[in-house]
């Protein structure tokens, strides 16, 4: 009996190895783009910096006087789930990680350039880790202002798991398990998968090390990682919503087809003439350049609190409009009607521009009230979009943002802000900027000005 219930013991231990072993070798779908032994599969472009293997992981080495360097796939990919591990070990090493990157040797007499979609590797005090960066081409197409939550989710000097997911014309990307962007965008459908070494500007940090590990990838049967959190849209589309915007309370305030939901700021209608809707863009088109003297302001027939509201704008030379929020329509004003104001304006070629205090009348500017904190290379040229965007919290907190960098914060009606007022403008209004809600406006100044992509979210 005893011998009988060992021979039975070994049957079932046997059968629980076979089945572990069965399970181990089933395909889940990802494959290794790293074989942990050598760069098969890899070559390295652009720059001199260094990659090798060691201990199976791929070390790349900065190396000075050298442009980015990329250790790119030689296979090309188009929608995938990628993970990898990436460790920093100094904050010169600024690095990425290429999806669906693209690379041309002719450029730069021969020495090539690697270009498109870039997810973010930064170890410096900005956090923009996990952001996407159109490398040599566009330049930031989704900054971590946008979702500041995740800026503490990298960790210098440790492995930080990536996940990439490029799926369709969507991208979005995660940091040890934070939801970081997502960006929609049709640019380059397919590309290859590259490792950055950057260039560094100190001769002393030569030397430095980035890692990399676990690189794998899946190309079919892909199911989208569901975002858990309210993250912030860069859509690309015309016009259009993602499924996931609309879950999250966003709505269109143009269709991109004609103007309903808008009216003249001192009509029953929309203006007869001067603004037009056409191949998916509202235009005020230019007439004299003087305030609301033609077509006139249009503003939203609804009105809001506490919004998210994000737009689009493109400018011709020379050209000012603006964007206004909590216009009342109550002042009796002649011109353009009242109201916190968006400064939309060509900074260069605009005469306002010199005029207020302190640049407080440049573009992204609270209008003659607080000038936009902003960077040139974050701005836009004339002919060129650009995206605006501005929140108010429903404890009165408001924010600018340009090209998804902030660049204008302050809370109405605190102290400080009524201080401004009262050297501005607008101090011979009661109250001015403090209503309760108010309707969203569009300038016209009687310049050529366009817009697109105009969408809200009421927050509460």
């Amino acid at each position: 009996m005893k011998y009988t219930r060992n021979i039975l013991a070994v049957l079932i231990t046997s059968a629980v190895l076979v089945s572990c072993a069965g399970e181990q070798k089933v395909d889940d779908g990802w494959k290794d783009l790293f074989n942990g032994n050598d760069l098969s599969g890899w070559k390295t472009v652009a720059g001199t910096a260094t990659f090798e293997v060691v201990d199976g992981t791929i070390v790349g080495s900065a190396v000075a006087d050298s442009p980015n360097t990329f250790l790119i796939t030689e296979e090309t990919y188009g929608d995938f789930i990628l993970e990898l591990d990436l460790k920093i070990e100094h904050s010169s090493s600024n690095s990425g990680v290429m999806a669906r990157g693209q690379f041309d040797p002719a450029a730069r007499d021969g020495n090539g350039l690697v270009y498109g979609y870039q997810i973010e590797a930064d170890p410096s005090e900005r956090a923009w880790s996990g952001g996407l960066y159109d490398e040599a081409r566009r330049g930031w197409l989704y900054p971590l202002d946008l979702n500041p939550a995740a800026k503490t989710a990298f960790k210098m000097g440790e492995f930080n798991h990536y996940r990439i997911e490029a799926i369709g014309d969507e991208i979005k990307t995660w940091v040890n398990g934070q939801p970081v962007a997502y960006v929609v965008d049709d640019m380059d459908k397919t590309g290859f998968i590259g490792l950055q070494v950057h260039s560094i500007r100190n001769a002393e940090d030569a030397g430095r090390k980035t890692t990399f590990k676990n690189v794998k990838i899946q190309t079919e049967n892909l199911e989208s990682m569901a975002f858990d959190k309210d993250i912030f849209v860069v859509n690309n589309r015309l016009n259009s919503l993602t499924d996931y915007e609309k879950e999250n309370g966003w709505k269109l305030l143009f269709n991109g087809q004609n103007s309903e939901g808008w009216r003249g700021a001192y009509k029953e209608t929309f203006p007869e003439s001067g603004w037009s809707v056409k191949d998916g863009e509202l235009n005020i088109a230019a007439s004299d350049g003087r305030e609301s003297a033609n077509a006139g302001d249009i503003v939203t027939t609804e009105q809001f609190s506490a919004f998210d509201l994000a737009f689009e704008f493109k400018l011709t030379e020379g050209a000012n409009s603006g964007v206004k929020y909590f216009v009342t329509l109550s002042e009796g004003n002649k011109g353009s009607a009242i109201g916190l104001e968006y400064q939309v304006l060509d900074d260069d070629n605009h005469p306002d521009a010199k005029m207020g205090r302190d640049g407080n009348r440049t573009m992204a500017s609270l209008y003659d009230l607080i000038k936009a904190d902003k960077n040139a290379r974050f701005i836009k040229p004339v002919g060129e979009w650009n995206k605006g965007r501005v929140v108010v919290t429903p404890d009165n907190n408001v924010a600018h943002y340009l090209n998804g960098v902030k660049v204008v914060e302050y809370v109405r009606g605190s102290q400080e802000f009524r201080d401004l007022v009262a050297i501005s403008k607008y101090e011979k209004w009661d109250n001015f900027g403090e209503a309760e809600k108010g309707h969203i406006l569009l300038q016209d100044h009687g310049d050529d000005v366009s817009f697109k992509n105009i969408k809200i979210k009421t927050l509460n």
